[in-house]
């Protein structure tokens, strides 16, 4: 016997829901699972040994606890806990992840079920067991699963802009707190692009707040076709945007194409101080959509929609999320300033 199935209690009743890794970070009022049917394991390796001995209905793993070799650690554990649903616990810069996670082909290959956001509070992991004490174990993880589903519709009314579908101000500056600490540690580039779109209350006044309204929706469809999955698209405002471009999980140097200039006047070289991958998709987003064909306003529509951004690099132009917002806003208002269309970036003049 070794020593992970030696440390794992031995219990005569069944056991419903484990919860695996730190859960410092990951849940709220944690001091509400006092409910015999959660339990707590410290690691991976433990929890395989422990599901391989005890039947439960869902299986909720910390996802900061995973290392490289977590796909192969989740396999494992999905193979010795057949019909138990597996639910990671993400926080919001780990959510790229726990997508591709749960999109895998077939069940039997997918890592993991679902995902929730950080943090999730315990009450509402609690619910579903106290209501579900006498179900049979398919029921209670039908239960759990709807239960969850509801947690997720929660969680997008609260992070998404229900406009554009974009995140929303709150979503975009937290993932860019907790990136911005993980960069510390990873050295991982990250920059910040602010951008508006040029003259828009002309099209509120001309054609009405419903065109407007389309146009701010055809800013973040192709918003979502110039970046990478993993990238963060926003809504900050009116008709304000954001995008954070960082290196993710398996992500590309940087995207498919020719390099973008970006125009940099007389600030500081680009190749230098801002990470090449995020230059091209901001000048190449900005090309894109002044060369949209926007029918809904009429044969004037191509090439009418411009926009003007400005991008600020961690560490070089801030190191906190007020300092970075600061800098990239700055950059925006001199585009804006020095004629439009056109995108500028931090540094010294």
């Amino acid at each position: 016997m070794d020593r992970a199935e030696q440390d794992v209690p031995k219990r005569s009743g069944p056991v419903d829901v484990l919860v695996v890794g730190d859960t410092v970070e990951a849940l709220t009022n944690i001091e509400q699972l006092g409910d015999d049917r959660f339990h707590f394991c410290p690691n991976l390796p433990d929890a395989v040994a422990w599901a391989g001995r005890e039947r439960f209905a869902v299986i909720y793993v910390v996802m900061s606890d995973l290392d490289g070799q977590s796909k192969s650690k989740l396999a494992a554990l999905r193979r010795v806990s057949v019909g138990s649903r597996v639910v990671l616990l993400a926080q919001v810069h780990e959510e790229a992840s726990a997508r591709k996670m749960i999109r895998s082909v077939g069940d039997a290959s997918r890592p993991a079920d679902d995902y929730l956001i950080c943090p999730v509070d315990a009450g509402d992991l609690l619910g579903p067991v106290r209501a579900g004490q006498e179900a049979a174990p398919t029921g209670f993880s039908s239960l759990l699963a709807r239960r969850d589903d509801r947690i997720r519709q929660l969680e997008k009314l609260a992070t998404e802009d229900d406009l554009t579908g974009l995140k929303n101000r709150r979503y975009v500056r937290e993932f860019l707190k907790q990136i911005i600490a993980k960069s510390a540690t990873e050295s991982r580039p990250v920059t910040l692009l602010f951008f508006d779109i040029d003259h828009f209350k002309h099209y509120n006044d001309q054609y009405g707040y419903a065109v407007g309204d389309n146009v701010l929706k055809q800013a973040a469809t192709m918003m979502r076709r110039c970046c990478r999955s993993h990238d963060i698209t926003g809504r900050i405002g009116g008709d304000e945007f954001a995008f954070i471009f960082w290196d993710g999980p398996d992500s590309p140097e940087k995207p498919a194409g020719d390099k973008a200039e970006v125009v940099a006047s007389d600030r500081r070289l680009t190749e230098t101080d801002h990470p090449t991958a995020a230059i091209f998709m901001a000048e190449r987003f900005r090309k894109e959509i002044s060369s949209a064909e926007l029918s809904f306003l009429g044969p004037e529509g191509k090439g009418m929609l411009t926009i003007s951004g400005g991008l600020a690099s961690y560490p070089k132009d801030g190191s906190t999320v007020d300092e970075l917002f600061r800098q990239a806003d700055k950059a925006l208002r001199e585009a804006k300033k020095s004629g439009k269309n056109r995108i500028y970036l931090v540094g010294k003049q």
